[in-house]
């Protein structure tokens, strides 16, 4: 038997279901549940009953970051990846966020708002379950930990990509719960912060969860990433010094090995299993090889002619390869090149980037073992490094914690002489080091410096005759585009939302 509150929508017409191995329905003038149902009041009996349920609150992660929308948002709306033109076959929606021609109709941007909210619906369940649990006091700990974890995890991609958000801490009982209005940014980030500090007082360490789960090394990495986006670098310097017993891996290919799984590097990674009846495969590696009549050639799945349709995103552009230093180790890792025929039309590849770094051997076409990374040890350092060298006066100490990266990617120490010298450096090894983790477009944003950079780099790409395609309209960025619109579909339902401005 498997558990978790599924979130329909939220808005005027939300439904909160239980999901067991069916969907348990009940009408509104019933007031009791018909012999052998299971309900929130009834199912948590037990620690079993609750660790299912902190299950479940893990699951929408893999249906977030297999989506589309983390790397759409997160990679391809910057100057890391585009996209590579398909004549025969268009898909808009990623296109449009990519070329900063995006509006509130866009389905892939409902994805992660609604995946994070079905999270916090979950958490918000198993959080009322505990006021009357009778758990021994470490598991509850343990339990509760985690799903404040989630929650805070989930809000915080939510308020970087959307702005104030409906804050929901209860679970939703009635229509009138479901539906409220926006909460200030700075609301939705002091509860971020709640949660995260609570949860990091009531997680293990590494050594003592098991593995997969959040950790109190991943609360307070959180809450460095938190306070480096507020700016607030004394606190993030704090939280970030509690992020212990993780340590950089020799090799930075091994990082991304299906065989190395949760390694002493990994602080949070998104779970994925190939191999099962249950769904918990990943596909997101396919997307980010180009179309190809042999996709094994790329991917290491099964060999045979089989063609991923949907493949030809999230591709590396020439403005990430320039980035990239003489020598570093970092370039072969993350970052592969193919030499012959499409099945676009009248189009043949001549030494067109893909991203490499999640490419690994698996059994099954379109089904990986592949986890995707959400914190490791070395964004830590990168953190640390910014956090302290923001305060000023530190330069040293900053780039010591720089250099344990660029070392680690066979790169000399960079010799630090002005702090806004030292700033770029960090931003730069950021870009390189979390290449295809879904961080340069949050990085350019908090730094101020979305507008101007893409702006660049969008009269780059439509100087270039292979963009023909462009719209003139397209990498026009202004403040406006800094946020996403809240999707459509949850001003439809939920009146009390007000939209973005320029939406």
């Amino acid at each position: 038997m498997s558990y978790y509150i599924k979130k329909m929508r939220f808005g005027k017409n939300v439904v909160l279901v239980v999901v067991l191995s069916v969907f348990v329905s009940c009408s509104d003038f019933l007031n009791i549940s018909p012999e052998g149902a299971v309900t929130p009041d009834n199912f948590f009996q037990d620690e079993s009953d609750f660790l299912q349920a902190v299950d479940g609150t893990y699951a929408p992660l893999q249906d977030l970051y297999d989506s589309q929308s983390v790397w759409a948002m997160g990679e391809m709306r910057s100057d890391n990846t585009h996209y590579f033109f398909n004549t025969d076959f268009r898909f808009p929606p990623p296109e449009q966020i990519a070329d900063f021609l995006v509006g509130s109709e866009n389905e892939i941007i409902e994805q992660k708002y609604n995946f994070n909210y079905d999270i916090i619906a979950r958490a918000n369940e198993v959080i009322k379950a505990l006021e009357g649990a009778e758990l021994d006091r470490s598991s509850e700990d343990n339990i509760r930990g985690q799903v404040l974890f989630l929650r805070a995890l989930a809000y915080l991609d939510l308020v970087r990509y959307y702005g104030g958000v409906p804050l929901h801490l209860e679970p939703a009982t009635n229509i009138d719960e479901a539906s409220v209005s926006r909460s200030t940014e700075s609301e939705v980030y002091e509860q971020i912060i709640e949660d995260a500090t609570a949860a990091a007082g009531m997680l293990p360490d590494k050594a003592g969860q098991d593995p997969g789960r959040a950790t109190s090394g991943a609360a307070w990495t959180l809450l460095g990433d938190v306070y480096l986006t507020l700016e607030q670098w004394e606190e993030a310097e704090n939280a970030l010094n509690n992020v212990n017993g993780y340590a950089l891996l020799d090799d930075y290919t091994a990082i991304y090995n299906t065989g190395n799984k949760n390694n002493e590097e990994s602080i949070f990674e998104v779970q994925f299993l190939e191999g099962t009846s249950l769904g918990t495969e990943s596909y997101f590696p396919y997307y980010f090889i180009p179309l190809t009549n042999d996709h094994a050639q790329l991917t290491k799945g099964p060999s045979g002619s089989q063609s991923a349709s949907n493949s030809g995103w999230n591709i590396p552009t020439q403005d990430l390869l320039a980035a990239y230093e003489d020598n570093d180790e970092r370039f072969d890792a993350s970052i592969g090149f193919i030499t012959g025929p499409s099945l676009i039309s009248d189009t043949s590849y001549v030494d067109l980037p893909y991203v490499k770094k999640f490419q690994h051997e698996h059994a099954i076409f379109e089904e990986t073992n592949q986890n995707f990374p959400v914190y490791r040890y070395a964004g830590v350092l990168l953190m640390m490094a910014e956090a302290i060298n923001e305060q000023g006066g530190r330069l040293a100490e900053a780039a010591g914690y720089l250099n344990q990266v660029r070392n680690r990617a066979g790169l000399m120490n960079y010799n630090a002489s002005s702090q806004s010298g030292l700033r770029e450096a960090i931003l730069h090894e950021r870009r390189i080091e979390l290449a295809f983790e879904n961080k340069r477009w949050l990085d350019l944003v908090r730094t101020g410096d979305a507008v101007n950079v893409m702006n660049a780099y969008g009269n780059r790409l439509k100087a270039d005759p292979n963009y023909y395609y462009l719209s003139p309209n397209a990498y026009n960025v202004d403040e406006h585009d800094l946020l996403f619109p809240i999707p459509f579909s949850e001003i439809q339902v939920n009146p009390d939302l007000e939209q973005n401005p320029g939406y």
